[in-house]
Protein backbone atom coordinates (compact mmCIF):
# COMPACT_ATOMS: atom_id res chain seq x y z
CA UNK A 1 0.00 0.00 0.00
CA UNK A 2 3.01 2.12 0.66
CA UNK A 3 4.58 1.79 -2.76
CA UNK A 4 0.86 2.79 -4.25
CA UNK A 5 0.32 5.56 -2.02
CA UNK A 6 3.37 7.53 -2.55
CA UNK A 7 3.17 6.55 -6.65
CA UNK A 8 0.56 7.77 -6.29
CA UNK A 9 1.20 11.33 -4.58
CA UNK A 10 4.42 11.25 -7.00
CA UNK A 11 1.99 11.42 -10.05
CA UNK A 12 -0.13 14.42 -8.46
CA UNK A 13 2.59 16.78 -8.14
CA UNK A 14 1.41 18.74 -11.20
CA UNK A 15 -2.31 18.88 -9.63
CA UNK A 16 -0.56 19.54 -6.10
CA UNK A 17 1.40 22.60 -7.80
CA UNK A 18 -0.55 23.91 -10.42
CA UNK A 19 -3.91 24.23 -7.90
CA UNK A 20 -2.06 25.16 -4.56
CA UNK A 21 0.03 27.68 -6.16
CA UNK A 22 -2.45 29.27 -8.57
CA UNK A 23 -5.26 29.30 -5.66
CA UNK A 24 -2.51 30.70 -3.07
CA UNK A 25 -1.32 33.18 -4.92
CA UNK A 26 -5.24 33.95 -5.55
CA UNK A 27 -6.01 33.90 -1.56
CA UNK A 28 -3.25 36.19 -0.89
CA UNK A 29 -4.75 38.94 -3.14
CA UNK A 30 -7.90 38.54 -1.94
CA UNK A 31 -6.64 39.22 1.84
CA UNK A 32 -4.55 41.73 1.80
CA UNK A 33 -6.99 43.59 -0.25
CA UNK A 34 -9.17 43.61 2.83
CA UNK A 35 -7.46 46.97 3.71
CA UNK A 36 -8.95 48.75 0.71
CA UNK A 37 -12.36 47.52 1.36
CA UNK A 38 -12.41 48.51 5.19
CA UNK A 39 -11.20 51.80 4.47
CA UNK A 40 -14.13 52.02 1.82
CA UNK A 41 -16.40 50.86 4.13
CA UNK A 42 -18.97 53.69 3.75
CA UNK A 43 -18.61 54.21 0.35
CA UNK A 44 -19.54 50.57 -0.50
CA UNK A 45 -22.60 50.47 1.97
CA UNK A 46 -24.23 53.49 0.07
CA UNK A 47 -23.78 51.52 -3.20
CA UNK A 48 -25.02 48.03 -2.06
CA UNK A 49 -28.14 50.12 -0.54
CA UNK A 50 -29.02 50.56 -4.31
CA UNK A 51 -29.39 46.88 -4.99
CA UNK A 52 -32.24 44.96 -5.24
CA UNK A 53 -32.91 43.22 -1.91
CA UNK A 54 -33.11 39.85 -3.94
CA UNK A 55 -29.80 39.85 -5.11
CA UNK A 56 -28.28 40.98 -1.25
CA UNK A 57 -30.12 38.56 -0.09
CA UNK A 58 -28.89 35.22 -2.03
CA UNK A 59 -25.54 37.01 -1.92
CA UNK A 60 -25.82 36.70 2.37
CA UNK A 61 -25.62 39.38 4.41
CA UNK A 62 -22.95 41.43 3.21
CA UNK A 63 -23.03 44.15 6.03
CA UNK A 64 -20.98 41.42 7.66
CA UNK A 65 -18.21 41.67 5.00
CA UNK A 66 -16.46 44.36 6.36
CA UNK A 67 -15.18 41.97 9.36
CA UNK A 68 -12.21 39.97 8.95
CA UNK A 69 -14.75 36.45 8.89
CA UNK A 70 -17.54 37.66 6.77
CA UNK A 71 -14.50 39.64 4.26
CA UNK A 72 -13.02 36.02 4.05
CA UNK A 73 -16.09 34.38 3.89
CA UNK A 74 -17.93 36.69 1.06
CA UNK A 75 -14.46 37.47 -1.07
CA UNK A 76 -12.60 33.98 -1.11
CA UNK A 77 -14.71 31.07 0.59
CA UNK A 78 -18.09 31.95 -1.12
CA UNK A 79 -16.90 30.54 -4.83
CA UNK A 80 -14.18 27.76 -3.35
CA UNK A 81 -16.19 25.32 -2.91
CA UNK A 82 -16.74 25.22 -6.70
CA UNK A 83 -13.68 25.91 -7.97
CA UNK A 84 -11.58 23.21 -5.99
CA UNK A 85 -15.11 21.18 -5.94
CA UNK A 86 -13.82 20.64 -9.62
CA UNK A 87 -10.62 19.28 -8.63
CA UNK A 88 -12.18 17.01 -5.95
CA UNK A 89 -14.76 15.60 -8.20
CA UNK A 90 -12.78 14.77 -11.63
CA UNK A 91 -9.63 12.98 -8.99
CA UNK A 92 -12.35 10.91 -6.60
CA UNK A 93 -14.31 9.88 -10.22
CA UNK A 94 -10.78 9.22 -11.37
CA UNK A 95 -8.92 7.09 -9.02
CA UNK A 96 -9.72 3.78 -9.77
CA UNK A 97 -11.42 4.10 -12.71
CA UNK A 98 -9.27 6.09 -14.70
CA UNK A 99 -6.58 3.27 -15.27
CA UNK A 100 -9.49 0.94 -15.41
CA UNK A 101 -11.09 2.93 -18.46
CA UNK A 102 -7.27 2.64 -19.81
CA UNK A 103 -6.80 -0.85 -19.40
CA UNK A 104 -3.90 -0.58 -17.35
CA UNK A 105 -5.46 -1.74 -14.27
CA UNK A 106 -5.98 -4.82 -14.74
CA UNK A 107 -1.99 -5.15 -15.35
CA UNK A 108 -1.52 -3.72 -11.96
CA UNK A 109 -3.69 -6.15 -10.32
CA UNK A 110 -1.47 -8.59 -11.59
CA UNK A 111 1.41 -8.02 -9.58
CA UNK A 112 0.81 -9.38 -5.76
CA UNK A 113 -0.95 -6.70 -4.89
CA UNK A 114 -4.48 -6.63 -2.92
CA UNK A 115 -7.27 -4.71 -4.50
CA UNK A 116 -8.14 -3.41 -0.85
CA UNK A 117 -4.23 -2.33 -0.94
CA UNK A 118 -4.79 -0.65 -4.20
CA UNK A 119 -7.55 1.43 -3.12
CA UNK A 120 -6.44 2.39 0.20
CA UNK A 121 -3.23 3.55 -1.24
CA UNK A 122 -5.28 5.26 -4.07
CA UNK A 123 -7.37 7.01 -1.26
CA UNK A 124 -4.68 8.49 1.10
CA UNK A 125 -3.11 10.29 -1.75
CA UNK A 126 -6.05 11.72 -2.77
CA UNK A 127 -6.58 13.15 0.52
CA UNK A 128 -2.73 14.03 0.86
CA UNK A 129 -3.22 15.63 -2.73
CA UNK A 130 -6.16 17.67 -1.25
CA UNK A 131 -4.35 18.54 2.32
CA UNK A 132 -1.50 19.76 0.50
CA UNK A 133 -3.80 22.23 -2.29
CA UNK A 134 -5.75 23.69 1.08
CA UNK A 135 -2.20 23.89 2.54
CA UNK A 136 -0.60 26.44 0.09
CA UNK A 137 -4.16 28.50 0.34
CA UNK A 138 -3.64 28.50 4.06
CA UNK A 139 -0.01 29.85 3.32
CA UNK A 140 -1.32 32.11 0.88
CA UNK A 141 -3.82 33.70 3.21
CA UNK A 142 -0.67 33.64 6.27
CA UNK A 143 1.29 36.14 3.71
CA UNK A 144 -1.70 38.16 2.59
CA UNK A 145 -2.35 38.84 6.94
CA UNK A 146 1.20 40.04 6.80
CA UNK A 147 1.47 42.75 4.70
CA UNK A 148 -1.85 43.84 5.96
CA UNK A 149 -2.14 46.55 8.60
CA UNK A 150 -5.81 46.16 9.77
CA UNK A 151 -5.90 42.10 10.00
CA UNK A 152 -5.31 40.22 12.86
CA UNK A 153 -5.92 36.38 12.60
CA UNK A 154 -3.70 33.62 14.42
CA UNK A 155 -2.43 30.80 12.24
CA UNK A 156 -4.70 28.75 13.75
CA UNK A 157 -7.79 30.43 13.14
CA UNK A 158 -7.10 30.90 9.98
CA UNK A 159 -6.90 26.82 9.76
CA UNK A 160 -10.36 26.35 10.41
CA UNK A 161 -12.01 27.42 7.47
CA UNK A 162 -9.58 25.33 5.47
CA UNK A 163 -10.86 22.43 7.47
CA UNK A 164 -14.35 22.75 7.27
CA UNK A 165 -13.82 23.08 3.05
CA UNK A 166 -11.82 19.80 3.33
CA UNK A 167 -14.52 17.76 4.62
CA UNK A 168 -16.83 19.15 1.75
CA UNK A 169 -14.17 18.04 -0.61
CA UNK A 170 -13.78 15.14 1.18
CA UNK A 171 -17.81 14.34 0.58
CA UNK A 172 -17.81 15.49 -2.88
CA UNK A 173 -14.05 13.31 -3.72
CA UNK A 174 -16.05 10.02 -1.72
CA UNK A 175 -19.16 10.59 -3.65
CA UNK A 176 -17.54 10.44 -7.06
CA UNK A 177 -15.16 7.76 -6.43
CA UNK A 178 -18.34 5.84 -5.14
CA UNK A 179 -20.87 6.81 -8.19
CA UNK A 180 -17.98 5.32 -10.93
CA UNK A 181 -17.73 1.68 -9.05
CA UNK A 182 -21.64 1.81 -9.97
CA UNK A 183 -21.90 3.97 -13.04
CA UNK A 184 -21.04 2.86 -16.77
CA UNK A 185 -18.03 4.94 -17.09
CA UNK A 186 -15.73 7.93 -14.91
CA UNK A 187 -17.42 10.59 -17.44
CA UNK A 188 -20.88 9.63 -16.05
CA UNK A 189 -19.81 10.11 -12.25
CA UNK A 190 -17.98 12.90 -12.99
CA UNK A 191 -20.65 14.49 -14.25
CA UNK A 192 -23.64 13.24 -12.05
CA UNK A 193 -21.43 14.23 -8.87
CA UNK A 194 -20.34 17.89 -10.63
CA UNK A 195 -24.41 18.82 -11.17
CA UNK A 196 -24.81 17.58 -7.73
CA UNK A 197 -22.39 19.95 -6.34
CA UNK A 198 -23.33 22.91 -8.24
CA UNK A 199 -27.43 21.97 -7.50
CA UNK A 200 -25.83 22.23 -3.68
CA UNK A 201 -24.62 25.41 -4.25
CA UNK A 202 -27.76 27.04 -5.58
CA UNK A 203 -30.09 24.82 -3.58
CA UNK A 204 -28.66 26.79 -0.04
CA UNK A 205 -28.02 29.91 -2.26
CA UNK A 206 -31.49 30.30 -3.03
CA UNK A 207 -32.98 29.13 0.38
CA UNK A 208 -31.97 32.79 1.91
CA UNK A 209 -34.08 34.36 -0.77
CA UNK A 210 -37.25 31.37 -1.13
CA UNK A 211 -38.22 29.47 2.52
CA UNK A 212 -39.91 26.86 0.77
CA UNK A 213 -36.13 25.78 -0.19
CA UNK A 214 -34.83 26.33 3.34
CA UNK A 215 -36.60 22.18 4.32
CA UNK A 216 -34.53 21.30 1.22
CA UNK A 217 -30.97 23.05 1.70
CA UNK A 218 -31.09 20.66 4.97
CA UNK A 219 -29.96 18.28 2.85
CA UNK A 220 -27.21 20.47 1.21
CA UNK A 221 -24.18 19.42 1.99
CA UNK A 222 -22.90 23.47 1.31
CA UNK A 223 -25.17 24.12 3.77
CA UNK A 224 -22.81 22.60 6.54
CA UNK A 225 -20.08 24.74 5.27
CA UNK A 226 -18.72 27.64 7.43
CA UNK A 227 -16.19 29.33 5.06
CA UNK A 228 -14.82 32.18 7.15
CA UNK A 229 -17.44 32.36 10.06
CA UNK A 230 -15.45 28.92 10.85
CA UNK A 231 -12.49 31.30 12.30
CA UNK A 232 -15.51 32.18 14.82
CA UNK A 233 -15.84 29.22 16.10
CA UNK A 234 -15.69 25.56 14.04
CA UNK A 235 -19.15 23.57 14.09
CA UNK A 236 -17.62 20.38 15.05
CA UNK A 237 -20.68 18.47 14.89
CA UNK A 238 -21.02 20.19 10.89
CA UNK A 239 -17.36 19.01 10.07
CA UNK A 240 -17.71 15.48 12.05
CA UNK A 241 -20.87 14.49 10.15
CA UNK A 242 -19.70 15.78 6.46
CA UNK A 243 -16.66 13.71 7.56
CA UNK A 244 -18.50 10.67 8.21
CA UNK A 245 -20.90 10.74 5.41
CA UNK A 246 -17.66 10.81 3.06
CA UNK A 247 -16.23 8.22 4.86
CA UNK A 248 -19.26 6.27 4.34
CA UNK A 249 -18.79 6.65 0.22
CA UNK A 250 -15.31 5.70 0.89
CA UNK A 251 -16.30 2.11 2.20
CA UNK A 252 -19.25 1.92 -0.11
CA UNK A 253 -16.65 2.49 -3.18
CA UNK A 254 -14.46 0.22 -1.82
CA UNK A 255 -17.04 -2.46 -0.70
CA UNK A 256 -18.57 -2.10 -4.51
CA UNK A 257 -14.74 -2.51 -6.21
CA UNK A 258 -13.58 -5.96 -3.86
CA UNK A 259 -16.90 -7.34 -5.98
CA UNK A 260 -16.92 -6.65 -9.59
CA UNK A 261 -14.98 -6.99 -12.65
CA UNK A 262 -12.79 -4.81 -13.45
CA UNK A 263 -13.87 -3.06 -16.86
CA UNK A 264 -11.70 -2.63 -20.10
CA UNK A 265 -11.75 0.71 -22.26
CA UNK A 266 -14.57 2.07 -20.50
CA UNK A 267 -16.68 -1.32 -21.29
CA UNK A 268 -19.58 -1.47 -18.68
CA UNK A 269 -23.37 -1.27 -18.40
CA UNK A 270 -26.14 -0.82 -15.78
CA UNK A 271 -26.26 -5.05 -15.91
CA UNK A 272 -30.34 -4.78 -16.19
CA UNK A 273 -31.30 -7.71 -18.02
CA UNK A 274 -34.41 -7.23 -19.58
CA UNK A 275 -37.51 -10.25 -19.44
CA UNK A 276 -37.75 -9.90 -23.49
CA UNK A 277 -33.55 -10.60 -23.44
CA UNK A 278 -33.19 -13.36 -21.43
CA UNK A 279 -32.25 -16.37 -23.19
CA UNK A 280 -33.99 -19.73 -22.46
CA UNK A 281 -31.83 -22.50 -21.56
CA UNK A 282 -31.29 -25.52 -23.91
CA UNK A 283 -33.42 -28.30 -24.07
CA UNK A 284 -31.99 -32.01 -23.54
Amino acid sequence: MTTIFLHSLNRAKGQILGWGLSLGLLAMYIVQFYDTVAKQQNQIMQLLSTYPPELMAFLGDLSQGFSPAGYLSLELFSYLPIIIGIFAVLTGSGLVAADEESGTLDLVLAHPISRGALFAGRLLAFVATTVAILSFMWLGCLAGIRSSTMLDISASDMLLPFLSLFSLLALFGGLALFLSMVLPSRRAAASLSGILLIASFFVTSLARIDDNLRELARFSPLNYFQGGDAMNGLNTGWFGGLLGVAALFAFLAWWRFERRDIRVGGAGGWRIVLPWRQVAPHSR
